[in-house]
């Protein structure tokens, strides 16, 4: 596991938010309502982006949260100390979701920490841009699905023991499944495969109570791109070309999280929603 953070590290991933400026937007924008009161809930990539905006608006809302990430532990740190002044208990655990032995260990500090386990976030994620496929190498491309899409089979299969009826798994997809990107080819490709992850595990755990949906962000504001997910020439214009014309901020897409977690979203499973400035993509 040292090997495979040492590796990411060369390029900057996952990049630090106590680093980024201007800072991303994670703040909760309304008071919370208690749609997750005394439910617990692990996010993945909860770190920074829109892992600590979805870990600060589940606690508000009354969830205790279980913070995993790779290694940025000043950033993991600030998201706890943000969860606890929401009143709510916070729990960090660093390590590699593409890891299948860590994910069942960290499942198992989680549950035996608060007790329970509620909601799973598959959060974390990395990208890597490359216009020439045949630059591509297999390491990254393993690297990248192992992250992606392994991740989120190990995190449910290790959950999966703890979700009883009622409970709600929510992944993170992208855009760039429905509408491609040339620079982000392997990444894509995972979104696409976390998209059909997500119908089909639906249609595997509905008749167990369980819901899982996904969201689709668009171009947000986190340290995911200004760390080496994006060309400096993209960079430049990032998220103009959005019928908003602008990047989207975390805080505007953790609702979107917040509402397929709660019951306010009891009647959908096997959905996507899209916080992506406009964009129109059918699916």
């Amino acid at each position: 596991m040292s090997d495979v953070i040492e590796r990411i590290h060369e390029d900057g991933l996952p990049g630090s938010e106590a680093e980024l400026e201007p800072k991303p937007e994670w703040q909760p924008r309304y008071p919370g309502s208690g749609r997750l009161e005394g439910k617990v809930a692990i996010v993945t990539g909860a770190d920074s982006g829109i892992g600590r905006a979805v870990a600060a608006l589940y606690a508000r809302e009354g969830a205790d949260v279980a913070i995993l990430y790779l290694d940025e532990h000043e950033d993991a740190e600030k998201t706890a100390e943000i969860v606890r002044g929401e009143g709510r208990r916070a729990l960090t655990i660093a390590g590699d979701v593409g890891d299948k032995a860590w994910c069942a260990e960290a499942v198992e500090k989680v549950v035996g920490e608060f007790g329970r386990l509620d909601i799973l976030v598959n959060n974390a994620g990395e990208q890597h841009p490359d216009p020439d496929i045949t630059n591509i190498t297999e390491e990254q491309l393993r690297r990248t699905f192992q992250t992606n899409i392994f991740g989120m089979f190990f995190m449910v299969q290790a959950a999966m023991p703890h979700l009883k009826s009622g409970a709600a798994i929510v992944n993170c997809t992208s855009v760039t499944m429905y509408q491609g990107e040339k620079e982000l080819l392997d990444y894509s490709s995972t979104k696409g495969a976390i998209t059909a992850f997500t119908r089909s595990l639906s249609e595997n755990l509905i008749g167990k109570g369980i819901r899982v949906n996904a969201v689709a962000p668009g171009p947000i504001w986190t340290p995911l791109n200004p760390s080496g997910g994006a060309t400096e020439e993209k960079l430049e214009t990032f998220g103009e070309g959005t019928p908003i014309g602008r990047p989207g901020q975390p805080n505007e897409v953790a609702p979107s999280f917040l509402f397929l977690a709660c019951e306010d979203s009891s009647y959908m499973s096997g959905q996507v929603l899209h916080p992506n400035g406009g964009t129109i993509v059918n699916g």
